[in-house]
């Protein structure tokens, strides 16, 4: 059968750019998984998406003109129904072959085979594949249906009557099996051949294409359009790349502002523009964010990472003078960065300390108070903090930088790019003579914002980062505001992961259900349960965050199991855990842990199992006596090497219990007759218990 490539491109007006990478991406998934379906695309064949400003676009390799035709076996009814005394068919069948387009003449050649207990009439058929235009019309009106699209929009078609819906109006359909026309429809669409190029720049009005294979090439050499969102953005690259080399320059590192440009034109022109050196007294975070967000403008820094006042814009055209482009895009940005200049300047005039009072003004949460609440709880929280990790200097600044954390967002600036909020305390605590680590923790409090973020860079910072996200997770999760499946209006589980890294990467010495407690409360009305409730979330989003890491489930669970208070120290313990696990003796101690754990469970005298109450004089048994001696010997060892912090030595001192802990439970009849020999036999198991579970639950390695 013959096959060839196939190509589906929808023709419309300018596509949403944010939203253009991923319409590409799922239109040619969707097409193409509806054509294999149908059996119509070959398995190895090679899909590639076309996604432009004007364009969404497919192009399918090993497609086949018609599906194979496939055998199909249909079960009628048994045979008692179906035929009757003289086995002639009965009504019932002659009417159900009717309903699957066979008639009498198809009863010799009916099959029985037991179905159950009961001979059963089967019809063998053969299905006619889908011929190509019958199974595109098909997938292409479900792809389009199911397209991610943002905000559908209604237009009228060309009769002025009929109103449909897609992203954006849709003016040519072009459906190309090698080199003939596929009769699909959309959209009031009829498919053709004809495409349109660049909006000014194409060499012809319309495009003719010759076959499918042909799309890409003839779209760039006659259309001036590079379809391909991928070489597009590589393109892009390239020229950013080469234009900032050409100065000694870097253009500004921006994934999604490159996935946006390339989303904006057809085919990429990078120009050098310049501003004024004077707006270079303005924070450049500022102006990067103003060219960035408002103009799509690539800023470019020097080699240690400062803004100069060259840019490069992209253009959709490629005019023989491109002077007057860059004068235009030069014109337009100096209202911007002159705007930006004087926020930070009327800003300046007012130190935040002035602003910390009218934070009472500013709603916070209905439930909650407003900012000027919020800020106090934060500060109270901070101290607190502050007094455990460095005493009064430390409590001091952080008391001082979380007072003034909230401030900036009553500036000029703020309220113009809520995005720098933090950064901009930063530079404005400077001007008005704070401390280096008080600017450095105001402007450092929102860290980590995001996943892989920085951490606060400062002691003070890390403290008002840490107790400003406790306050939160505290606040409404008192108030009943907890995450929920996909729901997570308030980014709390962003908080708690920037909670999780701040203790456990700076290793901060602070217990986590003493934290929750000092947050807590601050919160008097906050329902009972509701510091299980967040120690709980807390601990939940540790072992998942602790698993994208890279730590196994079992090596996890191991180590959250115990509830740490400490979390700084776990990335210790999973090492420990993990060479534990790959020691010879590891299983049989894991399972042997196991069966002492389940032992001590069902013991009924649970205050003759504790710890410590073993009568030497009563271990009669040969292994248990071995027992009790290799844990005399083995546990001060690993005791010793966990108090100094050394997990690893403390669970490989821990290989000599594997020899007398086999021997015990071959020979020991725990729970014997009499009951104090049993009471000190649990009491042993639990002293050993004891000892193995300090660093992990050994247990969870069990396979």
């Amino acid at each position: 059968m013959r096959t060839a490539s196939l190509l589906v491109e929808l023709f419309v007006e300018e596509l949403p750019p944010k939203a253009l990478k991923k319409l590409g991406e799922s239109f040619v998934s969707l097409l193409a998984d509806g054509l294999k379906a149908q059996g119509l695309v070959a398995a190895d064949s090679v899909s590639t998406a076309f996604a432009s400003p004007r364009r969404l676009a497919v192009h399918l390799t090993g497609v086949a003109g018609r599906a194979a035709d496939k055998a199909q076996q249909s079960k009628l009814m048994p045979v008692s129904v179906g035929l009757d005394a003289s086995g002639g068919p009965t009504p019932a069948l002659l009417k159900k072959l009717a309903a699957l387009g066979a008639d009498a003449s198809s009863v010799p050649g009916l099959k029985r085979a037991l179905d159950g207990k009961a001979e059963t009439l089967f019809l063998d058929s053969t299905v006619p594949g889908a011929t190509l235009a019958a199974g595109l019309q098909k997938s292409l009106l479900e792809a389009m249906a199911r397209l991610p699209i943002p905000k559908v929009m209604q237009y009228q078609l060309d009769d002025g009557w009929t109103s449909v819906n897609f992203v954006r109006p849709v003016h040519g359909l072009v459906a190309l099996h090698g080199s003939e026309i596929v009769p699909v429809q959309a959209l009031g669409l009829e498919a053709g051949r004809v495409t349109r190029g660049h909006r000014f720049e194409a060499a012809v009005a319309e495009l003719v294409l010759e076959d499918a294979d042909s799309y890409a090439a003839q779209m760039q050499a006659e259309g001036a359009v590079i379809p391909g969102f991928a070489a597009r953005r590589a393109e892009l690259v390239r020229q950013l790349t080469a234009a900032a080399q050409r100065q000694g320059l870097v253009p500004i590192d921006d994934e999604a502002l490159l996935d946006e440009v390339t989303a904006l034109v057809e085919r990429p022109n990078v120009l050098l523009c310049c501003f004024e050196p004077e707006f270079l007294a303005v924070p450049q975070e500022c102006l990067i964010l103003t060219m960035k967000a408002n103009q799509k403008y690539f800023p470019l820094l020097d080699a240690a990472g400062k803004l100069t006042n060259k840019f490069l814009i992209v253009s959709n055209i490629r005019p023989a003078d491109a002077g007057r482009v860059v004068e235009g895009n030069e014109r337009v940005v100096r209202p911007r960065l002159a705007d930006a200049k004087f926020f930070y300047d009327q800003d300046r005039k007012r130190s935040l300390e002035s602003r910390v009072l009218q934070l009472a003004r500013v709603v916070y949460h209905g439930k909650l108070g407003s900012q000027g609440d919020r800020n106090e709880r934060v500060r109270a929280l901070a101290r607190g903090i502050g007094q455990t990790l460095g005493g009064d200097l430390l409590a001091t600044s952080a008391d001082r930088a979380a007072m003034l954390s909230k401030a900036d967002l009553l500036t000029d600036m703020v309220g113009e790019f809520p995005e720098l909020q933090g950064v901009m305390g930063g530079y404005y605590a400077r001007h008005d003579g704070e401390t280096e680590d008080v600017a450095l923790a105001v402007e450092d409090h929102y860290r980590p914002r995001f996943a892989g973020d920085a951490l606060p860079r400062g002691e003070a910072g890390a403290v008002v980062a840490l107790a400003d996200k406790l306050e939160t997770l505290a606040g409404l999760f008192s108030i009943g505001e907890k995450p929920t499946g996909d729901r997570d209006p308030f980014a709390l589980r962003r908080h708690a992961l920037g909670v999780i890294r701040m203790l456990i990467e700076r290793d901060l010495p602070l217990a986590v259900p003493a934290l929750v407690a000092q947050a807590l409360a601050l919160f008097p009305a906050a329902p009972a349960g509701t510091a299980d409730d967040l120690t709980g979330f807390l601990f939940d989003r540790l072992v998942g965050s602790l698993r994208e890491q890279g730590s196994s489930a079992q090596e996890v669970d191991a180590v959250v199991a115990l509830r740490p208070p400490r979390w700084g120290d776990i990335p210790r313990r999973l090492a420990a855990v993990r060479a534990f696990a790959a020691l010879p003796e590891s299983a049989a101690l894991a399972a042997a842990n196991k069966r002492v754990g389940n032992i001590l469970k069902k013991a009924d005298d649970t205050n003759a199992a504790s710890p410590g109450a073993v009568d030497t004089a009563r271990l009669v048994e040969p292994a248990e006596a071995a027992l009790a001696a290799a844990l005399a010997q083995t546990a001060p060892v690993a005791d010793a090497a966990f108090e100094r912090g050394d997990y690893t030595a403390s669970l490989q001192a821990l290989a000599a219990l594997k020899a007398p802990v086999d021997a015990f439970f071959e020979t020991v009849m725990v729970n014997a007759d009499d009951p104090d020999l049993r009471r000190n036999r649990l009491a042993l198991l639990a002293r050993l218990h004891q000892a193995m579970n300090r660093v992990a639950d050994l247990s969870r390695l069990v396979q």
